[in-house]
């Protein structure tokens, strides 16, 4: 069984791979100041939950952009899996060129989520990764990781607009039930909708105009469901694209 752990700087998305299947699938907060036995306890206590077994865990993949949970999981992966974790980062060969100008300045969840599109759907193609940040991960029709785009996130945009606002309530991200709100809330949430979709759409439209008519969008993390719902161009939503990502590049470094 393979443990994959993408850490973001919100959230940590943890996945249990038997072969292919993806067998169990957790997303909780981000803490930065966790030990590497809370992570353990917090481990075995998911495992236990859904009925899996821990001590089958034969390897550890990681990609994260928060450094200071790198130690505490590296010695997580040594004392409860006797395993060294691999770490997706500018020196792993992932089976993808990268043509950014420093590679070092990619994200690993930008690298991986491009793995995953690129095997998953083919190219050219765009992975709309909403997160803490949205990203446009942009792979060419021969599988090179062009670069892309970054956007400030759908919770950093709400949290802004309630922080620097007297008045105006805070709201959660949802579909609104019209157009055109009648009331506070409602007025917030459709231009949070809405202009979230219209943004991602015009980017993705004009992706497609210098990649061509049949590049693929491809939508993930936590609000990707609700976008791919009614976009024009990202009809696809993929909730553990980089999950799989991550997998995809354990088995080209572990054939066996």
């Amino acid at each position: 069984m393979l443990l994959a752990l993408d850490v973001g700087n919100t959230n940590i998305t943890i996945g249990a791979f038997q072969g292919h299947q993806l067998t169990g699938r957790w997303r909780l907060r981000t803490i930065r100041d966790q030990t590497p036995d809370e992570w353990g306890i917090l481990l075995r206590n998911l495992f236990s939950l859904s009925q899996l077994d821990l001590a089958q865990i034969h390897g550890v993949v990681i990609s994260s952009v928060v450094p200071a949970v790198d130690q505490p999981l590296t010695a997580m992966a040594r004392r409860y899996f006797h395993s060294e974790p691999m770490f997706i980062g500018p020196e792993t060969n992932t089976g993808i060129k990268v043509l950014y100008d420093n590679p070092r300045e990619v994200g690993a969840d930008r690298i991986v989520n491009a793995v995953a599109g690129f095997d998953k759907y083919g190219g050219p193609c765009v992975v709309v990764d909403l997160g803490t940040t949205i990203n446009f991960d942009v792979v060419s029709r021969e599988g090179e990781f062009l670069g892309g785009l970054i956007a400030p996130g759908i919770g950093m945009s709400i949290q802004g607009l309630f922080a620097r606002t007297a008045r105006l309530p805070m709201v959660d991200f949802r579909e609104p039930e019209k157009l055109v709100g009648s009331n506070t809330v409602g007025s917030i949430q459709s231009g949070l909708y809405y202009g979230f979709l219209g943004m991602i759409d015009g980017i993705v439209e004009r992706i497609a105009a210098e990649l061509g008519p049949d590049t693929k969008a491809i939508a993930t993390g936590g609000q990707g469901e609700l976008i791919a719902e009614r976009s024009r161009l990202v009809k696809v939503y993929d909730a553990d694209l980089t999950l799989e990502g991550l997998r995809i590049i354990w088995e080209r470094h572990h054939p066996s």
